[in-house]
Formats: structure tokens, sequence, C-alpha cells
């Protein structure tokens, strides 16, 4: 199936002007990394057997060279995190965790991994609030230990592959290896986010010394870093598995650098590193349109809520509306203004907080479609939790947990029928500037909610031992007729809900290729006001938007999305232009 982009011209030519010299059909040995970024990714890539979509041309050479020498999806995903973990630190790697969607092409099965980080069993319900009992400012927590959880991104490479995997486990780290010791180009855009973090990189020696300069200057585009202390980290992984990082000298230097952080030490053990698991869990599947879309459900919001996103506008006739007409964004702003409003309600780690049954039950979500049946923007007293199907009581406050927008994505599909879509972080840019073994550590904890509790209503998404804090990550296989048909997913904090949700929604009802989908400028609401992509043919629907009762917000929006389409002829992908990533295939 090959898809045309069929409507309004105002979009095609923002789409046009994007797209540049075609990245189709290249082999590994064909990509030059310093050379593959920028416009030339922007044109839909075509493949017969295999391919990769993933955040940087490194990574995505890698998991080419995995793929070519006849391992599998699950092969591959080893070696594109393992680069990733080393070419773009600030968003995820060995420090971090990930959610994992993946279909057995042999068991002709979906089945999805939980590799997200988990807290501390010393974690107290105060421990994001000042000495007056109010929430520390975010940075305050984020910046040293005391925001740092249990990682699981070693656990979920090594389990997954040791269950699914094809080539040797060794093979899969030569890539990232060979990078650390011959070294790499600081991008542009690894430039800029250092620049942004210089203040809190400079304050530990670790980071000082590798990102910045001796006189404390951001790395310039170009420079070329080696990291031979992350070669030798996965030499160590490469021989012993998962107990090299879980367990002896290298989880002794990380309790021991998230428990000396200077003026902000953290609660994580060497019993919560040995402790910890990984989970196999049901997918989560909503039916639209006859495609089953289908991701990680809780401790992600993010399956649940693009469930409710698109449950909701089911009744509603977007294709014939189209993606100019400020009416299908009204709908779907306000489908996902109601979504988040269940999502802050209800949502947290499903194996501490028991969630409603009901939160994609069809009555349900066609009870909440009727609340867009008028000609304007819900007003804010409009915009209130429903009240699913339940078989418990639940009586949770809202909350308001922050969760920036950093982490990576990529898609995957091998010639033997696999296919995945991995979501990976370390949560904020640079995550907890902790550094030990060559890699940063994560401050996911500040992804629970700093507030236990509020009005004397316990907060679902509260900080306890051992709980995975929600997250939005939205690692998405849309199923067709039992078979995938599309990979995809973004970075992004909480916007990558939308980020997701609107791709869906270009390429099944606009029927726009990936690359398009993706291309498509981002308009967001979750509580309230509509950010509009700076720069883009978005901005021309600011005043359409504030007349129908919006209050907008241009800025950027910088998503990246990587999309896999499984086609009658083979594949077809697509890689965001907001970052610097590829698809490849051959």
């Amino acid at each position: 199936m090959f898809r045309l982009y069929r409507f309004f011209p105002a979009v095609l030519v923002f789409l046009l002007a994007c797209l540049g010299a075609s990245q189709a059909q290249q082999t590994a040995d064909q990509i030059d990394p310093e050379q593959a970024s920028g416009k030339a990714q922007n044109d839909l890539v075509h493949a017969k057997t295999h391919m990769v979509a993933s955040a940087n041309p490194y990574a995505s050479k890698a998991g080419m060279e995995i793929l070519n020498d006849g391992g599998n999806a699950i092969d591959a995903m080893v070696a594109v995190q393992l680069v990733l973990g080393l070419v773009e630190p600030q968003s995820s790697g060995l420090g971090g965790g990930a959610f994992l969607v993946y279909f057995d092409g042999t068991e002709n099965r979906l089945t999805t991994y939980d590799g997200r980080e988990t807290a501390p069993a010393d974690a107290t319900a105060d421990m994001f609030l000042d000495q007056n009992g109010q929430p520390m400012r975010f940075f305050d927590a984020v910046v040293g230990g005391r925001s740092v959880g249990t990682p699981g991104t070693v656990k979920l490479l090594h389990e997954t592959h040791k269950k699914h995997g094809k080539l040797a486990w060794e093979r899969l780290f030569e890539p990232a290896i060979h990078l650390a010791e011959n070294g790499f180009k600081v991008s542009p855009r690894l430039n800029s986010l250092i620049s942004n973090s210089a203040e809190s990189l400079y304050r530990f020696e670790a980071t000082r010394n590798y990102f910045l300069s001796e006189e404390g200057v951001p790395l310039f585009p170009g420079t070329i870093i080696r990291n031979a202390e992350y070669a030798n980290t996965l030499r160590m992984i490469a021989k012993n598995g998962a107990d090299a990082f879980y367990k002896g000298e290298l989880a002794e230097r990380i309790v021991q650098t998230v428990q000396n952080a200077p003026g902000n030490p953290g609660k994580l053990s060497l019993d919560d590193l040995s402790g910890y698991r990984i989970k196999e869990r049901n997918p989560v599947c909503l039916n639209y349109r006859e495609h089953d879309i289908c991701g990680m459900g809780p401790p992600s919001s993010g399956a649940l809520t693009v469930g409710q996103i698109l449950g909701i506008l089911e009744p509603y006739d977007l294709r014939k509306l189209g993606p100019t007409a400020p009416e299908s964004w009204r709908l779907i702003g306000d489908a996902s203004r109601l979504a988040f409003a269940d999502r802050s309600q209800y949502m947290a780690d499903s194996d501490f907080v028991k969630l409603p049954k009901g939160l994609l039950n069809k009555s349900y979500l066609e009870q909440r479609s009727k609340l867009l049946s008028r000609q304007n923007a819900l007003g804010q007293d409009d915009v209130l939790p429903g009240n699913p199907p339940q078989d418990h009581a639940s009586n949770f406050a809202a909350d308001n947990s922050l969760e920036l927008p950093s982490t990576s994505h990529f898609s995957i599909a091998d010639r033997f029928g696999n296919v995945l879509s991995m979501t990976t972080t370390i949560e904020n840019g640079f995550g907890s500037r902790l550094m030990v073994g060559g890699f940063l550590l994560n401050n996911e904890l500040t992804d629970f909610s700093f507030v236990p509790e509020i009005g004397g209503q316990l907060v679902a998404n509260r900080i306890e031992p051992g709980k995975r804090p929600r997250s939005s990550m939205t690692p998405t296989i849309v199923m067709k007729d039992g078979k995938p048909v599309l990979a995809v997913g973004s970075p992004g904090g909480s916007r990558i809900i939308g980020y997701v949700a609107k791709t869906l929604i270009a390429w099944i009802d606009w029927d726009m290729d990936v690359q398009s989908a993706i291309n498509l400028p981002h308009l967001l609401n979750r509580f309230g006001t509509y950010d509009l992509e700076k720069g883009t043919t978005a901005e021309q629907l600011e005043k359409p938007l504030e007349k129908l009762g919006y209050k907008t917000e241009i800025r950027d929006l910088n998503s990246g999305l990587h999309a896999i389409e499984i086609t009658t002829q083979g594949f077809e992908g697509g890689a965001d232009p907001r970052r610097e990533g590829l698809a490849v295939g051959q």
C-alpha cells in the first residue's frame, strides 16, 4: 500500500518545502553519519527487507550493520540503544529506562516490556518537599542524586535478547565500542543542548570534564569526542551480561555517585539495583477506524491517553474536515484535554494503584465524545475527569506532575517479520547530571508527583518504594487483521501523547504517508492553551482557534517521531526533520 498525500495546498506547500534529497534504500556502508542530517532525511524511505528509523545517523547505521549481518530487530535494538547512549547521551542510555512494544513474527504475537525505573526502597512520600512542606523547585530536585531511580535499560536489553535475539550478545556491542574508542563528532544539536545545560553540567567533575572544555566552554560542533570509560563499561556488560551493571564494581560506583552527590544526595542502594526486574505486560489496544492502536500500559499513560483521544474522536468525520480546518483541531484539542483530565486523575503504576477498568470502554468514550458536539472550545469548567466504569472505589486527587521533553524513540522492522517500537529515556536533558562509567544517570523520580496528597486525597502518581513513575512515553504498533502495519513513537515529555496522536490521525484519517504525517505541523492542547508549532503553517490557525475560544501560544515543538509502515511491498520509513534522525533500509 502506498499512501498519497491528497489534501490541502497550504499544508502541502509546507511539506514540500521541507523535503530534500532521498535517503531511500541506503545500506549501512553508504551512510555518512556526519552528513546524514538536516533536510535530506525528510524524504519517504523505501526498503524491501529491513529498516531502522532512529534519532541519530550513527545509531541508524549501527542498527543496519546488525540487520545486514543477519541479526533480527531485537539484535538491532541493542546496538541502536548502545550507540544512542553515546552520541545523544542527554536523552537516553544505560542509566535510564525504556518501554518496548514488540511483535514477534514467528509467534505472531504482540507484547510489551516494561523497563521503567523504580523508586528506591528508602524513598519517602516527602522526599521532594522542602523544610516547609512545600514542593521543591523542579531543578533543585533534578540535579544530583535525589532524583535517580533504579535504571532498567540494561536489563531490558539483556532479557529481551535472551528471549528473542539471534546474534551473539557480544557482537551487538561492537559498533558502540568502536565509536566510543575512535570518536564521533559533536553535532550542532548536541552543542546547543550542552550550552543550555552548561551551568548544571559544570557542577560535577565528570560531566564538566566530558561536556565542557578546560575553559568551561561547551564543546563546539565538529569536536571529536572519545569515551574510553563508556567502551570499558560496554565490554564488561558484553562479557558478563546485565549482572555487570546491577552487581559488582560498577553497581557500587553507581550507588556511591548517587548517595554522595554534593548538596543533593539520593537513596539508591545496591539492593535496589540487584533486585530490579523487567516486567512483560499485555499491550493496551483500542480499535480506531478498523486499526488496532496498541501500546504500553501503566506505568505509561501513553496508550491509554492516545486511545481515549482517538476513541472520543471516532464519531467525527476528520477525513472530510481535513488537516487545515480549525474544526478538526477543535475536536482534536478538546478530545486531548478530556483525556488528559482522566490521565491526571487516574493513571499511575498499576502494580500500586488500581485503575478504573473502563478507561477505554466504548460506551464511556462515546459519552465523553458528546461533550464535543458544540461550536466552540470547551470551557475550563467543562474539562473534568469522567466517571469510567470501575470495579472498585477510587478517590484520588488530580496531580500536575512535570515531565520535561527529552527522551528518544526508534522503530525497527526486520526480514523475519519482527517489528518493534521503543521509547527510551533518562528523563530531563542530561538526567540528574551525574555521570559514572561513561554514561549519565536518570532523574526519573521527578516524574512522580512532588506532593503525595491534595486536600486530604492521595495522588495516584505519588512516590512509593519500588513504584514506577507515570510516563507519557507512547511506543506504538498499529495492527490490522492481526498483522503490524505501523510502528511509531516520539520523545517530548507529556507532549509525546499529542505528537503520536496527530501522526496517527494524519496517517489513518488524512491518508498521509509516514514522512508526511511526521512533517505535519504540530498543534497540541493538553490543559487549555493551544500550542502551535513556531515557523510552520500551524501559525495560520492562531486567530481561528482564538475565535473558537482558545488561548494560543506559538512555540517550538521539538518532537522526535520515527516511524515505519509495513506495506505489501516492504517498508516505508520516516524520520522527524525537527531533530537529526535518519530512516534507512535495504
